[in-house]
């Protein structure tokens, strides 16, 4: 499997873990088999530093927006501010979706994606 993401959308989910650092960004990859824009999303967690939930009414409009709009969700991403772009037990233990996860690494300025909670790392391709 690969993960293909417009440079705009990848500088995009960049820019927002940066942003939110120190507390993890979490957000959308949104598009039509190519992710074309990131989305990000409130990061309503109790541990923002180490941990992120996407605010649920953020979620759901942006959910509906992507309906609508006759976009797919292709994968969530989030950011690890001071830890490697890989899943914790926590990413793990709370994945749900059927899509890649993509971490964010800022202290390496890494990103890997895995489909969780089984771990299997899936390829990125950022594309112009």
């Amino acid at each position: 499997m690969e993960l293909r993401v417009r440079r705009e959308a990848w500088e995009g989910m960049w820019r927002d873990a940066r942003a939110q650092a120190p507390r993890e960004a979490v957000g959308l990859l949104v598009g039509r088999g190519v992710a074309e824009e990131a989305w990000p999303l409130p990061n309503a967690s109790d541990r923002p530093q180490a941990h992120y939930r996407a605010e649920p009414l953020a979620l759901l409009t942006a959910l509906r927006r992507a309906d609508e709009l006759g976009l797919e969700v292709l994968a969530l991403y989030h950011s690890h501010p001071a830890g490697a772009p890989l899943p914790s037990a926590a990413d793990e233990a709370e994945a749900s979706w059927r899509v890649p996860y993509v971490i964010l690494g800022l202290p390496e300025g890494q990103a890997r994606a895995f489909l969780l909670p089984q771990g299997d790392e899936v390829k990125i391709r950022v594309e112009p």
